[in-house]
């Protein structure tokens, strides 16, 4: 008979439960054994009785029990789950592994690289036999269970929430074939995609004559404006047009490579703060790499973070901070080099600089808004870029090579900016780039890499936010590095919430380490 996990407090969850709190969004699941249905701490069913419920940490551990998804409350929407660990050392290997298979771009990397199991082990530097066990230890199941669980609510969010055919929708999901995505479907949910996707009269109807939404819920709190403003202080016209307002609304165009060919398009997100949700909307031009944009969009807004362990850390000390999130980037070269750009210079300097290397280097893209024309240059694009061209923007030449030097280190595969990318191995590839530095390394770590614990070393705008006397000098540094201990892993969180506090600083610049991208 299925049974709970055992490192699971029951008894909280079913609280939790009970009061429906969605700040225990996809923190567990409960199955109930009495419909065979699991479920978001959220659903708004009648609440089952005690008995009848075992609960789960990983929507892949409810279906491995045998359990299906929830149809109402839909499982597929829920933030992923992000346990983080500095010091046990197996645990540390899980959260890199599943947040590896997280990524949709690695689900159809199998052909020319081997199968998925022995990808991710070769990642990580260990046996496929090691990682196999250490996933039964601590998950109760294998690394391909736990994907194929992911890539099938990918799967059910696609034919919820598009019009896609369901011979793309099994493609975009990382399946080989429609049979298989069809069998898996069936084995594992006991119907098959087309019954699934019916809907009432009335409903197809509504959706018929209204472009579809893809929500994606957060934890609350969050702190939407405070969000978007920082966005918007740093958008580049053409590229991004951001309403920090009421309308609480992000646009931009965005090239991802998938498949074997480039994808462009554009997407539009609006917060939806008493829902806890963002609604968002792609190109159809996007459609049939749909898993990566919501993978990407979840990581630009910090949709899956965990208020309730971060505000543990932190509230003492940032008492008016607990809705900030970590901003994070929808393309990891394209956050890197906003980050050079930005070096020692201000915000507005730094955007003024991205302006004008997109327009002369960014291909053109037509969206429904005349504000959004321009694609933010790729690293084969800046490689080949001749010095000169860089240097008519007023790119000086410090940062002409670090630049190019990134983008060739991108290109052959030496740095690795994406989100699941081994924090310490990234920043010590960037490190190695003539240019870059500590501090925008562990930039490029909090936010591309959505590495929680970044410490920008040498932020004098921090220890002046921490009250340290002479904040310019080392004796601050140190005092601010050792003072940071308690707030780990969450120091990410603490940057961005010292900032907030901080008065205004004057445009020019207090201290040469300092960068403000």
């Amino acid at each position: 008979m299925p049974r709970s996990e055992p490192t699971i407090d029951a008894d909280a969850c079913y609280r939790a439960l009970c009061s429906h709190d969605a700040r225990f969004d996809g923190q567990f699941f409960t199955a109930v054994t009495s419909t065979g249905i699991y479920c978001r701490p959220v659903c708004r069913v009648r609440t089952p009785r005690r008995e009848n419920c075992l609960f789960f940490r990983h929507a892949a551990q409810a279906e491995l029990a045998g359990f299906r998804p929830c149809l109402r409350c839909r499982p597929e929407l829920a933030p992923l789950d992000r346990h983080w660990s500095t010091e046990d050392a197996s645990h540390i290997l899980v959260q890199q592994a599943t947040r590896w298979l997280d990524n949709p771009q690695e689900w159809f990397n199998h052909d020319a690289n081997g199968p998925t199991a022995s990808r991710l082990a070769a990642y990580l530097g260990v046996s496929d036999r090691h990682l196999r066990r250490v996933f039964d230890a601590h998950l109760g199941l294998s690394p391909l269970q736990y994907l194929l669980t992911r890539k099938l609510l990918a799967a059910k969010q696609l034919l919820a929430d598009t019009r896609l055919p369901i011979a793309e929708v099994a493609l975009a999901s990382g399946f080989g074939s429609q049979r298989r995505f069809n069998a898996a479907f069936v084995e594992h949910y006991g119907l098959n995609p087309g019954q699934l996707r019916r809907q009432p009269e009335a409903l197809q109807k509504k959706r018929a004559t209204a472009s579809r939404a893809i929500s994606l819920a957060w934890r609350p709190p969050l702190d939407a404006a405070a969000l978007l403003a920082f966005f918007a202080q740093r958008q580049i016209s053409g590229v991004e047009w951001v309403d920090a307002g009421p309308a609480l609304t992000l646009r931009r165009t965005l090239q991802l490579q998938s498949h074997g060919r480039l994808w462009n398009g554009w997407l539009s997100i609006a917060l939806d703060t008493d829902a806890h949700r963002a609604q968002l909307h792609v190109s159809e031009s996007l459609m049939g790499v749909l898993p990566s944009v919501i993978w990407r969009v979840r990581a630009l807004l910090d949709l899956d973070a965990d208020p309730g362990a971060i505000n543990g850390a932190l509230h003492a000390h940032f008492p008016q901070g607990d809705g900030l999130r970590v901003p994070g980037a929808i393309d990891g070269f394209e956050l890197a080099v906003r980050a050079i750009l930005g070096q020692q210079i201000t915000v507005a300097a730094a955007r003024t600089l991205a302006q004008r290397l997109t327009e002369r280097l960014g291909e053109a893209i037509n969206t429904p808004w005349p504000e959004l024309n321009r694609l933010f240059p790729t690293p084969d694009i800046m490689a080949l870029t001749p010095p000169n061209v860089l240097g008519e923007l007023g790119i000086v030449r410090q940062r002409q090579v670090a630049i190019q030097a990134l983008a060739q280190a991108v290109l052959d595969g030496v740095v690795d900016l994406t989100p699941h990318a081994e924090p310490q191995a990234a920043i010590a590839a960037l490190q190695a780039i003539p240019g870059i530095g500590p501090w925008t390394a562990q930039y490029i770590a909090m936010r591309a890499l959505r590495w929680p614990d970044a410490w920008l070393v040498g932020d004098v705008a921090l220890t002046k936010a921490l009250g340290l006397p002479d904040h310019r000098g080392r004796e601050a540094q140190r005092e601010a590095e050792q003072r940071s201990q308690s707030w780990r892993p969450w120091r990410s969180y603490a940057v961005i919430r010292a900032w907030d506090q901080r008065s205004p600083l004057p445009a020019k610049l207090a201290h040469p380490m300092e960068n403000l991208t």
